[in-house]
């Protein structure tokens, strides 16, 4: 009996991972699910189809007004910004847009008894379709592209159609974009100077080279995600977070984290913990000579820096004098879009896609995240590249974001299910080493960052930092995305952020009333981040002028090995 049922379970599996490959990993069954939920309350709501119905009639007005002024408003929308997109019949086609948009909001949000997570599936999805559709996509309809083209003579079509060809090439046979080939990674970037002191089955740690005489004695530890390579945080000698930290005076740690393949498939949630984050701890600790250590977070490694800093803290010697966490959550309720990819239905058929596999595929991964903004990451660039013919410049960031890492079935899928799905850490649920977590084991002063355009982790979501009860919370809220808002050296252009200090009795405040409250600044983040590390430090030390120790010494040069796994 059980060797039939584990066939059949098997079977399923198997064809589900298969399937998966058609469908880009997204469940079918989820989103039929929220379709037919969706037919079935909208036939129960005679008001919203009527007036779904009537909406051509009651537009009309504003869309006759729109169309019949003589110098309508430059529209909001990026695509149709355009003088040219002023003049008829191209006003037209963008009002035509607009008002479609207006249409699929109503018909899919606002239903009476449907629920929040199918509205925001419904919702999502229609906006796909329609960003497909748009009228910016088309040369017979995009006045921008029409005018290129008759301008050049059609020598743009012809430029597009081979950036298309070579993009093709190089993605069938895995080579890297074009333009990566000018950033190589130690040589201009990831190239602080510094030593690997210890390598073990997960991590490569790297201690960097102290570029001033004396040096904080508390060490910062920086815990990247594995689902990216750690040099975001160390790209061109003038925007490496690193670096400026190192000409701060603080002795600097990153730990550099293996791009895991199949044979690592059952590495887990505990396995990164142990011989990632507490392995990287011990030997910091043991190389400053006991000093407390400055843990700093980013994305899933700041939620895996919670998580560590709440197991730590049961600890009489917590080796972590403070935690920084960039871009992370730990409490996951208000995870955003994000959290389309991660309902019961769709973590089912990931799970099953990994199981064949062993691990979540670079490609798998790029294409969620891609999907969350296809109108600048899919849509706009097939306009810009492969109509107009412009191929934008590389710069260090767009390559780092090329070099992507996978992730083991074990640990995403424990991720995605106990952390992502079940929110297990934040409602007190979670354990580790058979002892149970919860935020309320932090007793730790807390600095937190999150960015206004994040759309991996929503500063809405980030912010919920401030319920951690116990800690004072530096939080700052930093002008750009994910990733460009924490790449923020001083200097930047057009770099700005507002932060707020919140006591450990101090009372919450929501996102919307912190909003009122935090002062605004110009300029980047990281200096107030390092006045705040320098405030919870002691005395200064001399620099080690060797790096690591008898127990961790050096293995080789920074940036190691791991780095360079494809």
């Amino acid at each position: 009996m059980d060797a039939s049922r584990n066939f059949f379970d098997d079977l399923d599996r198997s064809y589900q991972a298969n399937l998966a490959r058609f469908t880009l990993g997204l469940s079918p069954a989820g989103l039929t699910e929220a379709y037919a939920s969706w037919l079935a309350h909208l036939a129960m709501s005679p008001g919203r189809l009527s007036e779904l119905a009537l909406f051509p009639l009651s537009q009309w007005p504003d869309c006759w007004q729109s169309q019949s002024q003589e110098q309508p408003k430059a529209s909001q929308d990026a695509r149709f910004a355009s003088e040219r997109w002023q003049q008829w019949p191209w006003r037209f086609y963008a009002e035509g847009f607009r008002q479609s948009e207006q249409f699929w909001q109503k018909a899919t949000t606002g239903i009476n008894g449907l629920s929040d997570e199918y509205q925001r599936i419904l919702s999502f999805s229609a906006r796909q379709l329609l960003d497909a559709l748009s009228p910016s996509n088309f040369i017979a309809t995009n006045p921008d592209l029409i005018h290129t083209t008759l301008t050049h003579l059609g020598t743009n079509l012809a430029a597009g159609a081979a950036n298309a060809l070579e993009d093709w090439r190089r993605d069938q046979t895995g080579e890297a974009p074009v333009g990566v080939e000018a950033f190589e990674v130690g040589r201009n970037i990831a190239c602080t100077p510094g030593k690997v002191v210890l390598k073990n089955q997960l991590i490569e740690l790297i201690h960097y080279q102290p570029r001033c005489d004396k040096v904080k004695k508390e060490p910062v530890l920086f815990m990247p995600a594995w689902i990216m390579k750690y040099y975001i945080l160390d790209l061109s000698p003038r925007n490496s977070l690193v670096r400026w930290l190192l000409e701060q005076g603080h002795d600097v740690y990153m730990i550099s984290w293996k791009n895991p393949g199949g044979e690592d498939r059952e590495l887990g949630m505990e396995d990164y913990v142990r011989h990632g984050a507490l392995a990287a701890i011990d030997a910091v600790r043991s190389i400053s000579k006991d000093a407390p250590i400055h843990l700093a977070g980013y994305c899933l490694g700041g939620t895996l820096a919670l998580l560590t800093a709440a197991y730590l803290g049961a600890r009489q010697d917590n080796p972590l004098k403070s935690l920084t966490l960039f871009a992370a959550q730990g409490d996951f309720t208000e995870a955003g879009e994000l959290m389309l990819f991660v309902t019961p239905s769709e973590v089912a058929f990931l799970k099953n896609m990994m199981w064949a596999q062993g691990v979540l595929d670079t490609t798998q991964m790029a294409g969620a995240f891609q999907i969350l903004r296809s109108n600048d990451l899919i849509w706009s660039r097939l306009v810009h590249e492969y109509l107009q013919g412009q191929r934008p410049g590389m710069n260090d960031l767009m390559a780092w974001n090329s070099d992507a890492t996978r992730m083991p079935f074990k640990m995403h899928s424990e991720y995605l299910e106990k952390l992502f799905l079940k929110n297990q850490f934040a409602e007190g649920h979670y354990s580790l080493f058979g002892e149970p977590l919860a935020p309320g084991d932090i007793q730790l002063p807390i600095f937190a960052v999150g960015t206004e355009k994040d759309h991996v982790a929503p500063w809405v979501s980030v912010h919920k930092v401030h319920l951690i009860g116990g800690n004072d919370v530096t939080f700052v809220l930093a002008s750009g995305g994910h990733n460009s808002g924490i790449v923020s050296e001083p200097g930047h252009p057009h770099r700005s952020y507002r932060q707020l200090f919140k006591g450990a009795k101090d009372p919450y405040l929501s996102p919307e009333h912190w909003l009122e409250k935090a002062e605004p600044h110009s300029g980047s983040w990281w200096p107030a981040w390092q006045a705040w590390l320098a405030e919870h430090s002691s005395a200064e030390v001399a620099a080690p002028k060797n790096l690591g120790s008898r127990q961790y010494p050096a293995k080789g040069d920074a940036p190691g090995s791991f780095v360079l796994m494809k």
